[in-house]
């Protein structure tokens, strides 16, 4: 199910030269902050919440999947290459799930790394408030990968769709509106981070068990979804 070629190929085309400057400037952003925050504020269990949930996890993480989640297979989709990549022996499920694993990482590694970097400049990881952050963060970008390869599938403007998910739902409607915090990525990864930090820490509006249940059933299913788009594409290319 993994193709060391095709993941090469992949992290090759993710860290290009403009991705690579959303992937490490967004984190060098968020790090940067946290310094001035640290610096003015002090170390603030509240402040510190504050940053991660709203900075770290409601906008950079979800931008970050964007640029590796559609980035992982939309421009070959695009400029017509991945016609090259379908005819070669490798079984369609396994490029699509090459392509998620190397997705996920990129996304956890320029996410949950500085959130956690971020948190102990903070407040030291007061309350476990870093390590929750963090984890929420690697369970939230496993997600967002897969959702976000599913719409370099199906669009040919997987960035702006993704974009309007990650600042207007998740970021926005996802933070101030109750009725759509069940459904974005940012709660079910807080009710993990709610467990793991100390009691009133953090806060989600949904329950862990359901947050898992849906953190499963969403990446599961865009991943069944975007092998069967794959699949469509290859038949339009053989035609």
């Amino acid at each position: 199910m993994y193709n060391a070629t095709v993941a090469r190929l992949t992290y090759r085309g993710l860290l290009g030269r403009r991705r690579a400057f959303i992937l490490f400037g967004l984190p060098a952003l968020l790090i940067g902050v946290s310094v001035v925050v640290r610096i003015l504020v002090g170390a603030d269990d509240g402040t510190a919440g504050s940053v991660l949930g709203g900075l770290a996890l409601a906008t950079m993480v979800p931008l970050i999947g964007v640029v590796a989640g559609t980035g992982a297979i939309g421009p070959e989709i695009d400029d017509g290459s991945v016609v090259y990549l379908l005819s070669k022996p490798v079984k369609r499920p396994t490029i699509i799930f090459t392509k998620l694993i190397v997705a996920i990482a990129v996304t956890a590694v320029f996410s949950a790394v500085p959130t956690l970097i971020a948190g102990f400049v903070l407040n030291g990881n007061s309350q476990q408030i870093a390590v929750a952050y963090a984890v929420a963060a690697v369970v939230a970008s496993i997600a967002y990968s897969a959702m976000f390869l599913l719409l370099g599938t199906l669009t040919r403007h997987a960035v702006v769709a993704g974009l309007v998910y990650a600042l207007v739902w998740e970021s926005l409607f996802g933070s101030l509106v109750p009725g759509a915090r069940t459904l974005s990525v940012q709660q079910w990864s807080l009710a993990l981070a709610q467990r793991i930090g100390a009691e009133g820490a953090v806060s989600s509006d949904v329950g862990l068990p359901l947050a898992l249940s849906l953190l499963a059933g969403v990446t599961v299913a865009a991943t069944w979804f975007a092998g069967q788009k794959l699949r469509s594409l290859t038949l339009a290319g053989e035609e």
